[in-house]
């Protein structure tokens, strides 16, 4: 191994230090009510900066993980955790199950970015891709950056070709956040804090919880409110 690239591993490595370091998983209570502020400061927020209502209303699955932390310095990573809900046949959504995602790329961006992060799936697939462990962005679903703006419609790759949009909202030092090759599972461990043991990603998305906790049901709220306006 040459100086040159053992200099450029030892960088990338020291740069995803602060990504697992600064981001502890956070409990499940706070990691839904930070998620329920999310959506409401960003629904509340002006008509052309909301996410488009049309698209929320015909989403099929919705996940927000708040505070997700990305750093990079010739090499990158991301990690955060959050909650992700489908929308049941009648219309209703479900209790949701908990989330995690990793990622690492290449970039040149010096520094950690927290961002909030939403993606709104328009098909079943990517759903099923996380229940089955096996979900990357971009990957296994095809994903284009949203648009924005209570009216505006989802056109931004011409023809509503992908199945999910992302949305983010930078408070670090970036401007954005890439997504792409970002990999997200099931976080089987807050579940079963949550829900209990026995309860499958699929059995708590078709409703075999009876016991969910108030801030879950506020979550499902949230989404019930921002969907059917």
């Amino acid at each position: 191994m040459t100086p040159r690239l053992s200099r450029l591993l030892v960088l990338g490595l020291l740069a995803l230090l602060p990504v697992t370091a600064v981001h502890a998983a956070d409990p499940p209570k706070e990691q839904a009510e930070n998620a329920v502020r999310v959506l409401k400061e960003i629904m509340d927020d002006a008509p052309d900066k909301q996410l488009p209502a049309d698209l929320l209303k015909n989403a099929r699955a919705i996940a927000i993980l708040p505070d997700m932390v990305k750093g990079g310095f010739v090499f990158s990573g991301a990690k955060g955790e959050g909650l992700i809900s489908i929308k049941s046949p009648d219309g209703t959504w479900s209790n949701p199950n908990f989330i995690s995602m990793a990622g690492a790329g290449v970039g040149f961006q010096i520094g950690i970015q927290s961002a909030d992060v939403i993606l709104v799936f328009r098909t079943d697939r990517g759903v099923q891709g996380i229940i089955d462990g096996k979900f990357t962005l971009g990957a296994n679903a095809s994903a284009a950056a949203g648009p924005v703006g209570r009216s505006a419609t989802a056109a931004t790759d011409g023809q509503l070709k992908a199945e999910i949009y992302t949305y983010s909202r930078a408070r670090g030092l970036f401007a954005g956040v890439a997504l792409d090759g970002t990999h997200f599972s099931i976080d089987d461990d807050t579940n079963k804090e949550v829900y209990g043991p026995g309860m499958t990603p699929r059995r708590i998305f078709e409703g075999g919880v009876t016991n969910a906790p108030a801030y879950v049901v506020n979550f499902r709220d949230a989404l019930e409110e921002y969907t059917q306006r």
